[in-house]
C-alpha cells in the first residue's frame, strides 16, 4: 500500500504547470518556405536547403531577405534537424535583383532600407551564426554574388567551374560592401586580398576560392552533391551532442566577428546608399557582369526583369 502511494506521489511530481510550445514540424517548415527554398530531409536528420525562384536560379528579392533569416531560425533550432546543407539551383548562385520586389525602396527609402535591408539583412547572417545549433555546409553551386551565404557556413565546398565576385563597389552599383560579405572576406581571406576584392569587384575563380581560404575544396559539378553527402555521413557518424557542441566552439570567431562588425557596417552601407542615391531595382545583373547571359543551366523559367 505504501509503495503504491509513493508511486502516486512520484507521478504527481511529474505534472508541470505548462507544456512545451509546439514547434513547426519539418513538413510544415518545408511548406512554409517552398517559394524560396526546396527542402529535403534524410532519415538521419540531414536537411538540404536549395535556394530557387520558380524552380530556377535565385533572384534576389525583399521577400528572400525576409525568408532566409526565418528559415535559419526555425530549421536551425528544430530538434529533429541534425545538419543543414545549403545550396543553390543550377550554375548561378544569385542571378539578379527583382525590380518589382525592390520598387518600394523608391517610394519609401527610409522604411524599406531599415526594415527590409538593415533588419532582415542582418538577420540573414545573425540567425545562421547565432541561432543554428547544428553543423552547416555551404555548397557554392553557382557563379555570382552574395557568396557569404555559403562561405559563412561551418564547412564550404564549391563547384570547380564557377566565378564569383562582390559587386558592391562596381560602377553602376556604387554601394558599400557592408551587408555581411565584408565580414566573410575579412575573416577568411588574407587582409590584402580581402581589401582588393571588396574594393575593386574583381572576379574570383574556383581555384582562388581555395587559395584564399573561402572554401575548403572544389569539386567537379557533377559530383558536388555526392561530396556534400559524404561530408554529412562523416559528421553524422559522430556523437550527436559532441557534434552539436563542437559546432558552437568552431563558430566562435564568426560570433565575435558578427558582434564587432555587422551592425555598424550595415548601417554604413545604408548611409552610403542615401549618399549615392542608388536603388536596388536599378542595379545591373550579376549575369551581365559575369558574361553568362547565354550560359545559365538549367534554363531559367522565371522572369528576371
Amino acid at each position: 500500500m505504501m509503495k503504491d502511494n509513493l508511486m502516486e506521489v512520484k507521478m504527481t511530481q511529474r505534472i508541470t504547470n505548462a507544456g512545451y510550445v509546439k514547434w513547426p514540424t519539418f513538413e510544415e517548415i518545408k511548406e512554409m518556405f517552398k517559394e524560396h527554398f526546396i527542402m529535403d530531409r534524410r532519415e538521419d536528420g540531414v536537411v538540404t536547403v536549395r535556394m530557387h525562384c520558380q524552380g530556377g536560379p535565385l533572384i534576389w528579392s525583399m521577400e528572400l531577405h525576409d525568408a532566409i533569416g526565418k528559415m535559419w531560425r526555425l530549421l536551425g533550432t528544430d530538434r529533429d534537424t541534425e545538419m543543414i546543407i545549403f545550396t543553390g539551383t543550377g550554375n548561378i548562385w544569385v542571378s539578379d535583383f527583382e525590380a518589382a520586389s525592390w520598387a518600394p525602396e523608391g517610394d519609401n527609402a527610409g522604411e524599406t532600407r531599415y526594415t527590409h535591408m538593415f533588419v532582415d539583412g542582418r538577420r540573414m547572417i545573425i540567425t545562421m551564426i547565432q541561432d543554428t545549433e547544428v553543423p552547416t555546409l555551404g555548397v557554392l553551386s553557382g557563379s555570382g554574388g552574395h557568396i557569404e551565404l555559403a562561405c559563412m557556413c561551418d564547412f564550404c565546398i564549391a563547384a570547380d567551374d564557377i566565378t564569383v565576385l562582390d559587386p558592391h563597389m562596381l560602377p553602376g552599383i556604387n554601394n558599400v560592401p557592408g551587408d555581411g560579405i565584408q565580414s566573410c572576406f575579412m575573416e577568411l581571406m588574407p587582409t590584402r586580398q580581402a581589401v582588393w576584392y571588396l574594393m575593386t569587384g574583381d572576379k574570383l575563380t574556383a581555384e582562388q576560392l581555395v587559395q584564399f581560404g573561402l572554401v575548403s575544396e572544389i569539386v567537379p559539378r557533377e559530383k558536388l552533391m555526392d561530396r556534400a553527402y559524404e561530408i554529412a555521413d562523416l559528421l553524422m557518424a559522430q556523437n550527436r551532442i559532441a557534434r552539436r557542441l563542437a559546432t558552437q566552439v568552431v563558430r566562435r570567431p564568426w560570433k565575435k566577428r558578427i558582434i564587432d562588425d555587422l551592425d555598424c557596417a550595415f548601417g554604413t552601407e545604408m548611409f552610403g546608399m542615401f549618399c549615392a542615391d542608388e536603388l536596388h531595382s536599378n542595379l545591373l545583373s550579376m549575369i551581365d557582369y559575369l558574361g553568362m547571359t547565354d550560359k545559365i543551366d538549367p534554363p531559367f523559367v522565371g522572369k528576371i526583369r
